[in-house]
């Protein structure tokens, strides 16, 4: 099940927040961690005890590491159970994601013909992963109190909001509120306008822009030119930015709507004026996550610069791997720690010194690069794709690139404002003007119109059966 389905926003969503409200303060997480349950199953049943045990496993792991911490003479114990909660977690994740790539490889290089397993990958494993561990790192490290309640400590894990595609929530972000928490009537607004925010862009902005992509990548070569190769990328670029970004709205908002406060997983990256800046405002609970338990952890930059590009080949080899198996993955990943290196080295002492529009361009056009990347899952492909925007072996433009660029400029545009502050200040520079004039109580009346509209068309789209991907469902 995922947010933007009928049966999620018909009849899972209301039901879920009416039997939450309705249900004693005592039993809410009982019930949170139940209705979880139900919405992973829903999609996937047969793996639903992975992640019961992945719950089970590093629940036990922080009460022993709670238990030793007070026994002085027994620390040892201590970094024996960190050691076997990372192996333990790693080993799941490695073993279902990466076990068939790991064969295949091996079959490529060396001729042989090793059977696959075919596994397939259990939803949010890569998430769930990461929370459990966090876990465990925060409480061996005395950042956070072990919880003591399996209920509680399940619930934290298995939410539904956050579960299969973040973002990364760490147990000391919400750990105040894991077991105690306010739920209010301006709370559950703001987490539904949030929600309704998130749906919109997914729907009414991501599916639409997301099916040009489909349709010029399946183009055949002779088809293509330079000018729409420009064009497919723009659109992916757009459309993982507003499905990705519109997905973490959607669980924040509905971590609102239960009393949770879940960190901000964007920060409009698509007006960084360098790579190093798009990253610190692109995914940042993945980001934060390296950052604070492996780039740190292996020194940082505080050890030399020839200390620190290891720990950013490291960092930034791993997050590749996590975004998926696959050889393109790792190249994209391996793109930006090159990208990041040049500008630690001299790079952005360069850009500083120019206006501030060459600094957007230059951050957009490897931005959008590094995209075609990560799309093109097959490596001929990429290769064939990237001759293409730099027009080898392609004419500059043609008939067909003529009419997509005119049937879809104005799209594009609207794209390109949204994904900036602009419409945001615009929009709230209005709200503000309607509420001086008229008063709070119009001003979140026509809030509400206005998100009931957004609403109402995504559901039309939807009910259309119109495309409907969700790019990190995978992860």
């Amino acid at each position: 099940m995922v947010f933007s389905s009928i049966v999620f926003l018909c009849i899972f969503f209301p039901a879920v927040i009416i039997c939450y409200y309705l249900c004693p303060k005592q039993l809410r997480n009982f019930f949170l961690l139940l209705a979880s349950l139900l919405f992973y199953t829903w999609g996937e049943p047969k793996y639903i005890l992975i992640m019961l045990f992945s719950t089970v496993f590093d629940y036990c792991n922080g009460r022993l590491l709670e238990y030793f911490e007070e026994k002085s003479d027994k620390r040892i114990w201590k970094r024996f159970v960190l050691v076997v909660s990372i192996i333990g977690n790693l080993g799941i994740l490695c073993f279902f994601k990466y076990t068939d790539f790991i064969l295949m490889s091996v079959n490529s290089a060396t001729g042989m013909d090793l059977p696959l397993l075919r596994l397939a990958l259990p939803i949010g494993i890569s998430f769930y992963t990461f929370q459990t561990m966090s876990y465990t790192i925060d409480v061996y490290q005395g950042n956070v109190k072990a919880q003591h309640n399996l209920i509680s400590f399940g619930m934290y894990v298995c939410m539904f909001p956050q579960l299969i595609a973040g973002p990364i929530v760490r147990y000391s972000d919400i750990a105040q509120e894991v077991d105690v928490r306010k739920a209010s009537f301006s709370l559950c607004a703001s987490g539904m306008q949030r929600f309704l925010l998130g749906l919109g862009k997914k729907v009414l902005l991501a599916n639409q822009i997301g099916a040009l992509w489909k349709e010029i990548s399946g183009l055949e070569a002779s088809d293509l030119s330079m000018s729409l190769a420009w064009l497919g990328a723009l659109a992916f670029t757009f459309q993982i930015y507003f499905d990705f970004s519109g997905y973490s709205d959607m669980a924040i908002g509905l971590g609102e709507i239960f009393g949770f406060h879940f960190p901000e997983n964007f920060q409009y990256p698509y007006e960084s004026k360098s790579i190093t800046e798009f990253w610190r405002r692109w995914h940042m609970t993945l980001s934060g996550w390296f950052r604070q338990y492996l780039y740190i952890p292996l020194g940082g930059s505080r050890k030399g610069t020839v200390r620190q590009i290891f720990n950013l080949f490291t960092v930034w080899f791993l997050t590749g791997l996590w975004h998926g198996a696959g050889w393109n993955f790792i190249l994209w990943g391996l793109y930006f720690f090159v990208l990041l290196v040049i500008e630690k080295l001299f790079m952005q002492k360069l850009l500083n010194h120019m206006p501030a529009i060459l600094q957007h361009i230059y951050a957009l056009f490897w931005i959008i690069l590094g995209w075609v990347i990560f799309a093109c899952d097959d490596l001929s492909m990429l290769k064939s794709y990237c001759k293409m925007l730099i027009g080898i072996d392609t004419p500059v433009v043609n008939q067909l690139a003529l009419y997509e660029w005119t049937t879809h400029a104005v799209f594009i545009g609207i794209l390109a404002l949204a994904s900036t502050q602009l419409m945001k200040k615009t929009c709230e520079n209005i709200q503000n003007k309607i509420s001086s004039a008229c008063g709070e109580a119009v001003s979140f009346w026509l809030k509400s119109i206005w998100c009931m509209l957004v609403l109402f068309l995504s559901m039309a789209m939807l009910v259309s059966g119109s495309y409907n991907p969700f790019l990190y469902f995978r992860f």
